[in-house]
């Protein structure tokens, strides 16, 4: 299997990335060699998003080859490559520059190299065979792409936490923190939820100052989507142990998640799809899953959530190997 090519599939979060290496066999399906990971990326406009781009490629590379190292594979140049990236729009500006950073990061003609959006990679990992079917993620942000037996692709959501977060753990987490708020002065009746939230964030409820400081925290750089997002575990946990408040967050996400599933079925046409939930909110959190799952069927009866074929670097590898395969019949340009 030496002799086959090496191709390697990336998928690149906000908090890390992932780097898969594998070889084509006979039949053209990747088999997978080693894993490893890098650091996170973040949209190419932030302060820093190119350099954290191409370190983030390059380092899970490096971990990766090392990784093959030690199964005393060798250490051939990668056929071709393809990128799930956060944060990238297909056939966007935004896109054309990921390509460049990527080919240059990876020591790889352009042409060797595909970058899309992460959302779409996951997508050809969870589908495997199907030919139709919605991936629904829901982590620190959320989205969800759909695509139809005629290939057709339909997306909705993923416009950024500021603009478009409702059933993204951000979501959950700053409407929990927010109620704690109206809980403090007074608008809403106090519960234990304001106590474990603000514990959370090392702050006492007793403490008049702990306000103030709260609205002070959310405006700081480093909290942000993130900073949120690490607080929809605990509102969840009190969701599962019957409080109200947390009940009516969850429920409020997990319905605006199976509206975007129910907007791709009627776009494509699929009366009966399989959705594919991922991200670490619908992963983690089983009574968001749960609530999906009977949102759905109330907005889109038929529609049904069941477990991906893979994951974003699966998706990723595919679409290296199809790139492959496309390259090995028709020659590179010169570079």
């Amino acid at each position: 299997m030496g002799n086959a090519p090496l191709i390697a599939g990336f998928d690149a979060g906000q908090t890390h990335t992932r780097c898969r290496l594998a070889r084509l066999v006979a039949n053209g399906a990747p088999q997978v060699l080693a894993e490893a990971e890098g650091p996170g990326v973040s949209h190419l406009d932030a302060p820093d998003g190119e350099q954290r781009f191409g370190q983030a490629l390059a380092v899970s590379l490096a971990a990766a080859r090392q990784a093959l190292e030690q199964h005393a594979d060798t250490g051939d140049a990668l056929a071709a490559a393809a990128i799930g990236a956060s944060g990238i729009e297909a056939g966007s500006s935004v896109q054309r520059r990921g390509q460049r950073l990527a080919a240059a990061a990876l020591d790889l003609a352009p042409q060797r190299v595909l970058v899309t959006g992460d959302e779409r990679t996951a997508l050809e990992g969870a589908r495997g065979e199907a030919r139709a079917g919605i991936l629904l993620i829901s982590g620190t942000g959320c989205i969800a792409l759909g695509r139809n037996a005629r290939g057709q692709q339909h997306r909705c959501g993923g416009w950024g936490w500021l603009l478009d977060g409702a059933g993204s753990a951000t979501d959950i987490g700053r409407d929990g923190l927010a109620l704690t708020l109206q809980m403090a002065d007074g608008r809403h009746q106090d519960t234990p939820l304001r106590q474990t939230l603000w514990q959370a964030l090392d702050l006492a409820i007793d403490d008049g100052a702990s306000p103030q400081a709260i609205k002070a925290l959310v405006v700081q750089p480093g909290f942000g989507a993130a900073g949120f997002a690490r607080l929809a575990p605990l509102v969840h946990q009190h969701a599962m142990a019957g409080d109200a408040d947390a009940l009516a967050i969850v429920h409020k996400s997990a319905v605006a998640l199976a509206s975007m599933a129910a907007a791709i079925a009627r776009q494509l046409e699929l009366d009966a799809p399989p959705v594919w939930p991922a991200g670490g909110a619908l992963e983690h959190l089983l009574l968001l899953r749960q609530s999906v799952a009977q949102a759905l069927a109330a907005c889109h009866p038929g529609a049904h959530l069941v477990p991906g074929a893979g994951d974003g670097c699966a998706g990723a590898l595919q679409l290296a190997a199809e790139l492959a395969a496309e390259l090995a019949a028709e020659p590179l340009r010169p570079r």
